[in-house]
């Protein structure tokens, strides 16, 4: 068979096969135009989840009358003025973007350049151009793409539900809206508006139009810089926190990316500090010097590679964990918000909503309860008030202990409820790791070494990290068959139950990839001897031995959640607290 050359309506569909993947590919390709045409507003209505229409409409600059058919070219773009694909400043540069959906869909292309008198447009079919014609329309440019892959039937089969594909439309042009704050958006369906973004001051805020307040009011600031490469933007504090990384989000130059190598980097950073089930939420934005770069991988341009990818990685991880630092003891503000809402059944304070009671009613009832507060003698005595040094302090002057394993701590604005093993076991956790940082884990030899009966393969697994076990504190030596016999423990654990750590080490071990050395898991074995040498639930403390852990916690790094993620103590502000009771 001869070789031949294929016709261009071919070319431009296997074109679109690649750029315009679903509606939602149509939609950030022709937002990215009207970015790189300078627009401050862009309105986008997508009907039928974009099978019937898409339209995007800006302010930008537009196109001059005779450029509309040659913007419709294959590979014809004003975004390569050198021709030099390794400085690139804007979202699109291939000039396959508009061709490549025209060859699909019946597409409408219609503009006004600024400071001209008239508008036109030029209609596509499946790749058949018409002429150019008058248009009435503001300063900007409008596209509509009705019909979209109707040329290419086969390709309607894969699409989903009209409302799923309106969401992955909502969710590039939210990307999109990330990383350009100063920009207005809006999104509908003919029917209601799932994205109204007004211009917003800062990036944080424009950050909490999209992620919402709880983001806001949780995030740590990233500032880093490193070879000429500056990493910005905010991460949610380790008890902020989702079951999968869908709001995690990572911008290159301007340009929304996903990459798997930018994923790892962040599980690395927040290993310390979440279970590996759970992600934060975070929009990172990396920029650095367009030679250092490549956007152009994939037509889409989601993907990108980097000459020195581990200076990148080491970028990330060094600041997300320095900003993680910082944050010290501190806890997401959503952890209090979550407690007050479980004493609030169906959102109205304990009452069903026919019976909740008026505005007017709560203030009545406040007023009524008042002097009860001054009673007299009748009143039953108030408890030991703590030191008042003690309760000006962060987390307060603990006053009693709960079930055995809850301490109650007042501060100056209102009360600390702290979960004494969890707390502990952040604390025995981060001694143990600045212990080994520091040159070793100091051991304490067992008065009679106990002997753990695990079964072949978990004993041969603990022997043969034998050394590496005794680095970390705990000396230990194979006993016959199927078990071992252990000497020494990690000094910090004091009355640890030998036994149940050993076999959780085992299991551990098991899952370990055998390539990797056990400081390569520092967080996974630092955990389990934490875990096993903390204050137990149900353990009774005395005041003093409360107060210590809460001043120990207040000195500690991210003492604010445990070593999976779960938070170690709830605030409730005292104006939170009267709310309950509806004296506010």
């Amino acid at each position: 068979m001869s070789i031949r050359r294929l016709p261009e309506s071919i070319v431009n569909r296997i074109a679109a096969g690649e750029v315009v993947e679903r509606p939602a590919s149509a939609v950030k390709e022709l937002v990215e135009n009207a970015l790189d045409a300078g627009a401050r507003h862009v309105d986008v209505v997508v009907r039928d989840g974009g099978q019937s229409l898409i339209s995007v409409s800006d302010d930008g600059h537009g196109i001059a009358r005779d450029e509309l058919a040659l913007a419709l070219e294959r590979h014809a773009t004003s975004k390569l003025p050198d021709d030099d694909l390794w400085s690139i400043s804007t979202l699109g540069f291939r000039g396959e973007a508009l061709p490549s959906i025209a060859s699909v869909s019946r597409l409408t292309l219609a503009s006004r350049p600024r400071g001209a008198s008239e508008g036109w447009k030029i209609a596509v079919e499946g790749g058949r151009m018409g002429g150019v014609e008058p248009a009435a329309l503001t300063e900007g440019t409008r596209v509509e793409v009705a019909d979209l892959f109707f040329a290419t039937p086969a390709r309607l089969k894969f699409l989903k539900s009209p409302r799923t594909e309106l969401d992955h439309a909502v969710d590039w042009l939210n990307r999109l809206a990330m990383a350009h704050p100063h920009v207005a958006f809006t999104l509908s369906d003919g029917m209601r508006t799932p994205v109204r973004l007004s211009p917003a001051l800062s990036r944080l805020d424009r950050l909490a139009q999209i992620l919402g307040r709880d983001f806001a009011e949780n995030a740590l600031p990233i500032e880093a810089e490193r070879d000429g490469a500056r990493l910005s933007g905010h991460a949610s504090l380790p008890t902020l926190n989702r079951a999968t990384s869908c709001e995690q989000y990572f911008f290159v130059n301007g340009r929304a990316v996903r990459d798997r190598q930018l994923l790892g980097a962040i599980r690395g950073a927040y290993m310390d500090f979440l279970a590996s089930d759970r992600h934060p939420v975070l929009a990172l934005f990396l920029d650095l010097p367009s030679d250092a770069v490549d956007v152009n991988v994939h037509p889409a341009k989601t993907e990108v590679r980097f000459r020195d990818s581990a200076s990148v990685r080491g970028l990330v991880v060094g600041a997300l964990r320095h900003a993680l630092a910082a944050a010290g003891h501190r806890a997401a503000t959503t952890v209090a918000g979550a407690a007050l809402t479980s004493f609030r059944p169906g959102g109205y304070g304990g009452y069903s909503p026919a019976l909740a009671p008026s505005r007017g009613m709560a203030e009545a009832a406040a007023t009524y309860q008042a002097p009860l507060m001054n009673a007299g003698p009748s009143a039953p005595p108030a408890a030991p008030e703590p030191n008042a040094a003690a309760v000006d302090q962060p987390l307060g002057a603990a006053r009693c202990q709960v079930h055995g394993t809850y301490i109650v701590a007042q501060t100056a604005d209102g009360l600390v409820i702290v979960d004494q093993h969890a707390a502990h076991e952040r604390l025995v956790y981060e001694r143990m790791k600045a212990a080994l940082a520091n040159g070793g884990i100091k051991r304490q030899g067992l008065l009679l070494p106990e002997v753990v009966e695990l079964g072949e393969a978990g004993a041969a697994r603990l022997a043969e990290r034998q050394a590496e076990l005794a680095e970390l504190g705990l000396v230990l030596e194979a006993f016959g068959q199927g078990a071992v016999v252990v000497r020494e423990v990690p000094a910090l654990l004091g009355q640890a139950d030998v036994a149940g750590l050993v076999r959780d080490l085992a299991d551990e071990l098991q899952e370990f990839d055998q390539a990797l050395s056990l400081k390569d898991r520092l967080a996974d074995v630092c955990g389990t001897l934490a875990c096993h040498g903390s204050v137990r639930a149900g353990r009774r403390l005395a005041a003093s031995e409360m107060d210590a852990l809460l001043r120990q916690m207040e000195v500690t790094p991210h003492a604010g959640q445990c070593n999976h993620g779960r938070p170690t103590y709830v605030e409730l502000k005292l104006a939170d607290i009267e709310r309950l009771f509806g004296r506010r």
